[in-house]
């Protein structure tokens, strides 16, 4: 099995996935799926919503192997929390 190489910085990806995110397919998945997570190509803008990281990914990645990915929580600002609070308390 071959190890996935980025070939985007840090700061590239999360533009790249933040635009594509925002620009093509919030409108296509938020209804009715808030707290769900889209796995997105960072350069095809294929994507993939599931229930969490690992079921998004391994769909996009079946479809699409060699697939810079970026994360998303929908309707959240961060895939996951870390602290007291819950992500559903905001």
């Amino acid at each position: 099995m071959a190890v996935r190489q980025p070939r985007y910085s840090k700061e590239e990806f999360a533009q790249r996935g933040d635009a594509l995110y925002n620009s093509q397919i919030r409108s296509q998945v938020e209804e009715g799926n808030t707290g769900k997570i889209v796995a997105i190509d960072i350069e095809t803008g294929a994507f993939e919503v599931a229930d969490d990281i690992v079921n998004a990914s391994e769909h996009l990645l079946a479809k699409y192997p060699d697939a810079q990915t970026w994360f998303i929580r929908i309707g959240h600002s961060a895939v996951y929390h870390f602290g007291a609070r819950s992500l559903r308390d905001r």
